[in-house]
Order: structure tokens, then C-alpha cells, then sequence
């Protein structure tokens, strides 16, 4: 598996864990452990999703700040909540894990919004996060 693939994966079970644990179903490290228990991951792997996911958690009441600002006439509880949870990891990536390319992560971003959501979830996506790119830049 190429380091991309790997990382998207990673991503794919870091969603996971915030979806289930946004319905309650268990605490973030128990989540992960169960759903990376089913899928492994290299310890590498392990480690990034790890802490993106510790990151998200921990960053998600700016994360929705962002989104509520950037979602024009959409009320934050009125976003589909697997969408919500890709925006906030997308978000949360792009301020905090620097190495990481923004075309990256706006691409794996929309990839998990269409395996995950809607067609138009994807391109819902792609609008709040293009301009939380741009709000960021010219906070530079």
C-alpha cells in the first residue's frame, strides 16, 4: 500500500470512530480500538489516525465555529452528521498537521463524503472547505 492509500484508510477509520461515537455508541479510544481491531493499520498509521483523532475531538468546538460561519443558511444541527464529522477531521488536518498537502486532504475529504454521504454532500464539502482554505490563507 502506498503511504496515500495508507492515510486514506486511516482517515476512513478515524471517520468511523467519530461517527460512532457521535451516536453514543462508545468513548473515541474504545471506538478505535474496536474498529481498528477489525481493520489494522501499521503502527505508523495507527499513530496518524490516533492522533487525529484526539485532534478533532479536542478541536471540534472551532471546527463547527468554522463550518457554522462558512455554511450560509445552514443551521450547524441541520448538517448530516457524517458530514459534519468530515468537515471537523478535514478542518481540524489542514490547521494542525501541517505535513500534509491541502490538495490531499480537500481530495480525501470529498472521497469520504461520496462514500459515505451524498453526491451533493460531496460538493458541499468541497464549497466549505475551499473557503476555509481561503479564510485561513489570508489569516497568514
Amino acid at each position: 500500500m502506498t503511504r496515500e492509500s495508507s492515510r486514506s484508510r486511516a482517515r476512513e477509520l478515524v471517520l468511523q470512530t467519530l461517527y460512532a461515537c457521535e451516536h453514543g455508541e462508545s468513548e473515541p479510544d474504545v471506538a478505535f480500538d474496536d474498529i481498528t481491531r477489525e481493520n489494522p493499520l501499521s503502527d505508523r498509521n495507527t499513530g496518524f489516525a490516533r492522533n487525529l483523532l484526539h485532534l478533532v475531538i479536542e478541536n471540534s468546538a472551532a471546527a463547527d465555529k468554522h463550518i457554522a460561519e462558512l455554511a450560509e443558511n445552514w443551521k450547524l444541527e441541520r448538517i448530516a452528521a457524517i458530514d459534519r464529522s468530515i468537515l471537523r477531521m478535514a478542518m481540524t488536518e489542514l490547521a494542525m498537521i501541517t505535513d500534509t498537502p491541502v490538495k490531499v486532504v480537500l481530495n480525501e475529504a470529498i472521497e469520504l463524503a461520496k462514500k459515505y454521504s451524498t453526491l451533493e454532500s460531496s460538493k458541499f464539502v468541497n464549497g466549505i472547505l475551499d473557503n476555509f482554505v481561503k479564510q485561513q490563507r489570508q489569516l497568514k
